[in-house]
């Protein structure tokens, strides 16, 4: 049901994670940033209190598969669980049940790492991450680019209709937290607003951290 990869960008220390699948709302459920800290991805079946306790273990023991490791041996119904964890240095943890529906695949690469489940094909992860590899840019249109290119590589065996992407750096939300709940093209339809936010980042991070020189709002009723 679910294609993701997380990933960092070795320039800046942006840590982040892209989500797609055939439910609805699988960014709210499957994918989980902290800054400084590392991303996780829990799909399957899935538990969405793993995304917070791989995290938290992450931050307390700073290895992704000490915390990864830990997450498996406590968490009930771990068997329908597929858990992707990066950490802050890049370094992956993966963990696939073996209840995981259909055919499924997990790839470590530089600085990211990709899981997929019911599969068209098992390449998907390993295109989507080469195409994170390969690009450049912002962390965001990156993680977006590997899940365009896991969808030309096949996807899922049936059709996706949710995506999103989430970046944290230095603050304590994320810079980026985009999502589309419904829509027949949602890759495409992220990609858009990616491009339409991208723009916008720095004013709203100037806007929250320092008011006085934010850029004026340009809104209605702003004087």
């Amino acid at each position: 049901m679910t294609l993701s990869i997380a990933g960092r960008c070795p320039e800046t220390g942006m840590l982040g994670g892209a989500v797609t699948s055939s439910s609805i709302c699988v960014a709210s459920r499957c994918l989980f940033t902290r800054a400084g800290v590392g991303a996780a991805l829990t799909q399957n079946v899935t538990d969405p209190s793993l995304g917070d306790k791989m995290l938290n273990l992450l931050e307390s023991v700073s290895d992704a598969n000490s915390a990864l490791s830990q997450v498996v041996s406590e968490a009930n119904h771990i068997q329908w669980r597929q858990l992707v964890l990066l950490d802050s240095t890049g370094s992956s943890a993966l963990h696939t049940g073996e209840k995981v529906l259909g055919q499924h695949a997990t790839v470590q690469g530089n600085q990211c790492a990709a899981a997929a489940n019911l599969l068209a094909n098992q390449s998907v992860p390993s295109a989507m991450v080469e195409a994170f590899e390969k690009s450049s840019g912002h962390l965001a249109h990156r993680l977006i680019t590997a899940l365009e290119a896991g969808i030309n590589a096949g996807g899922e065996e049936g059709a996706v209709f949710s995506a999103g992407v989430e970046v944290v750096h230095k603050v304590s939300w994320p810079i980026v937290d985009l999502r589309v709940d419904w829509d027949d093209e949602p890759i495409s339809r992220l990609h858009k607003i990616w491009n339409e936010y991208q723009p916008q980042l720095e004013a709203y991070l100037t806007r929250a951290l320092n008011p006085d020189d934010a850029p004026s709002y340009g809104v209605p009723g702003d004087m």
